[in-house]
């Protein structure tokens, strides 16, 4: 496990993207859940659908599946918190070809960025719901209208028109 310490000094200062901060909102009763991913520079949000429970097999089945689908210029990193459904990082890493950190214990600051992510997706999937009856294309639903949303930070473009502005660079 590589500690959020290690990681290099461009994914804090937001300057190279392609470095991802990544969470579960947790549904009732700790049954059900739904990945979150948010791209550091550009603020753009993925979601990952987890039909099959949030244990370590369905996690890095559908992260791999997801960042392993990206290109590399937004493909460098993930930070996590320590959470238990994490344990397949390491295939993760791997199959991904990704750079994988993890936050210091009960340290959720230090993914700022997904946290406040995952307050807004509170609008979306509340506290102490069944977030498994929400189908893939409802979670793309909430993405793509999170990514459409104009941000201050990004000098009022949406997370997709940074992200779209970082790829055509990249070409």
């Amino acid at each position: 496990m590589v500690m959020i310490s290690e990681r290099p000094a461009e994914v804090a200062d937001r300057a190279v993207p392609g470095h991802w901060e990544g969470d579960l909102i947790i549904g009732a009763g700790n049954k059900s859940a739904i990945g979150t991913l948010v791209e550091r520079s550009t603020r753009f949000v993925m979601l990952l659908h987890l039909p099959d429970g949030h244990g370590p097999e369905p996690v890095a089945a559908a992260m791999t599946q997801v960042m392993g689908g990206l290109p590399d210029a937004i493909r460098r990193s993930l930070t996590w918190d320590q959470g238990r459904e994490m344990t397949g990082h390491a295939q993760i890493a791997v199959s991904a070809d990704l750079d994988i950190y993890f936050c210091d214990p009960h340290s959720p600051w230090q993914r700022g960025s997904n946290e406040n992510t995952n307050g807004l997706l509170r609008q979306y999937f509340p506290k102490s719901t069944n977030l498994a009856v929400h189908s893939r294309e409802q979670l793309q639903a909430v993405a793509d209208e999170l990514n459409a949303r104009p941000r201050k930070t990004l000098g009022w473009k949406t997370p997709a028109q940074a992200l779209y502005d970082v790829l055509a660079h990249a070409a």
